[in-house]
């Protein structure tokens, strides 16, 4: 039998760069096959031809061995290719059963929809709530939408963008349960990651981009995740080992009692969350998605300037009622899980972005931006951070999504701050840009800056942080040090086992 879908010679340029050259490519019936690369190594792109978004310039796609002369979302869908991905195409007004409808053909979007949703979600563990509007959703549970709403097309061929970035360790073990037993029911699976281990466990075959050309195909069940990581950025990468905090600092922000109810119907509430990070300090917060960090993190950024002024204070000063700005100026930097519309505005260039949150004085003058301090800022931030872009006049949302992170984080860090707010900082992007955000994330700790790090990552918690807290039900547990954890007690507070008033934590070690 040919293969199910098979790429010949694809070329795509655009303005001062080739996404793809020349990528060959096949993908056989109830195969999950791996596409590899840095940032900006072309896989979305080569994706989006796949699934009709983009034409190529050149090249040829066979469908069952035919070609496919004309290609649209509309058609790929009609073949049974469906796409999750990377950045979320939901509508922020809509529930999610209206989103999910969107994309089934009239006849399969009836009555019982919500049923049909709640019935796929509890089979394979992707919990989702039909009526819960997509506004409300955190960034893990808009991906389990987006996951949602392709199997229910039962498709043939199941396009996967970094499907695991924003998802548990127990939330991606079922994921993969389910690839497998559609793999073995005939469906094939294109699946971008960034995360090693999961390729090697899940994947049959791999294919492995640099600059848009294959490099490589191989086995990823016979490599190493070094192995393949060399192969992805022509070296083998740099490793960090956790070092720990040389000594405690002074307080730079103190939480203590914070309530709050939920701002929407679909919110958590905050219950008496306390805690402190001193300078010199990473703290991890652990914990299902859905389960407050949103709020937290709002709470604490100053989107939601609800709280009693001295619920937290910043550098000692009462910072509770502040608004973003007025938390900025007391040292304050925020990488907020939402890249787009959050972190960046996607139609602004770099340069825009960049003066988005910067320190206004030596950026402005008389109240009019200084172009050339705010082109250099830019530039610095790209050159610092190795951001893959045409120029920094290149709109943010043209940048691919691993890319467009360290230009955030790069932005966040330029000023030094005294506190740093990451929520998912390595999100989707590729071993040498993870071991760089990391890396500077340490860099500032040992200036004497802190960190507090939201992250579903285990491995990348252990990995960073001096101390780790766990959310469950819109509670913090009492940070503790992170060499008296494991990751079985930090999965156990996950899922909240012994949870009882946020205590557990110092019981589970």
């Amino acid at each position: 039998m040919p293969p199910l879908l098979e790429l010949a010679g694809i070329t795509k340029r655009y303005p001062g760069i080739v996404a793809n050259q020349d990528v060959s490519l096949a993908v056989q019936p109830g195969e999950i096959h791996a596409l590899l690369g840095e940032n900006g190594a072309g896989k979305s792109t080569l994706m989006k031809i796949v699934y009709g978004l983009v034409r190529p310039d050149e090249g040829e796609i066979r469908w069952q061995g035919l070609p496919v002369v004309e290609n649209s979302p509309v058609l790929a869908r009609k073949r049974g290719i469906g796409m999750v991905f990377q950045h979320f195409t939901l509508f922020e007004t809509l529930t999610v059963a209206e989103n999910i409808a969107l994309g089934l053909e009239p006849a399969d979007a009836g009555g019982d929809l919500e049923n049909r949703i709640r019935e796929l979600s509890r089979h394979y563990g992707l919990a989702v709530a039909p009526q819960a509007p997509v506004w409300s959703l955190s960034v893990g549970e808009r991906q389990r939408v987006e996951i949602v709403r392709c199997l229910l097309q039962s498709p043939r061929l199941l396009i996967m963008d970094e499907p695991t970035s924003v998802l548990t360790p127990q939330e991606a073990d079922g994921l993969f349960a389910t690839l497998r037993r559609l793999a073995s029911e005939g469906c094939a699976v294109l699946y971008i990651s960034h995360k090693l281990e999961e390729i090697q466990a899940l994947c049959h075959a791999a294919t492995v981009l640099r600059a848009g050309k294959v490099v490589a195909r191989c086995d990823p069940t016979r490599e190493t995740a070094r192995s393949l990581a060399a192969l992805m950025i022509g070296k083998a990468p740099p490793e960090i080992e956790h070092r720990p905090a040389e000594s405690d600092g002074p307080v730079v922000l103190s939480v203590t009692d914070l309530s709050l109810p939920p701002a929407d119907p679909h919110g958590t509430a905050l219950k008496r969350i306390s805690f402190s990070l001193r300078a010199g300090e990473i703290l991890g917060v652990a914990g299902v998605a859905g389960n407050g960090q949103r709020e937290l993190l709002r709470a604490l950024s100053g989107e939601d300037a609800r709280a009693p002024a001295r619920a937290i204070t910043l550098a000692g000063q009462p910072a509770g009622n502040l608004d973003p700005r007025g938390r900025r100026a007391l040292g304050l930097a925020f990488v907020p899980e939402e890249r787009l519309g959050r972190g960046a505005a996607p139609k602004l260039s770099l340069t825009l972005n960049a003066l988005l949150t910067g320190r206004r004085r030596s950026l402005t003058r008389a109240g009019l931006i200084r172009q050339g301090a705010v082109e250099r800022r830019a530039a610095e931030i790209v050159r610092r951070f190795d951001v893959r872009t045409p120029g920094i006049q290149a709109e943010a949302g043209s940048l691919s999504g691993g890319n467009l992170q360290k230009f955030i984080v790069g932005r966040e860090l330029f000023d030094g701050p005294k506190l740093l707010i990451a929520a998912h900082p390595t999100w989707g992007v590729d071993v040498g840009a993870a071991t760089l955000i990391r890396e500077e994330m340490l860099a500032l700790r040992d200036r004497g800056g802190s960190v507090l790090l939201f992250s579903e990552e285990l491995d990348e918690l252990f990995l960073l942080s001096d101390r780790i807290a766990v959310m469950f039900h819109g509670m913090l547990s009492p940070p503790a040090p992170v060499r008296q954890l494991t990751p079985e007690s930090v999965g156990l507070l996950m899922g909240g086992a012994g949870f009882e008033g946020g205590a557990a934590l110092a019981q589970a070690h």
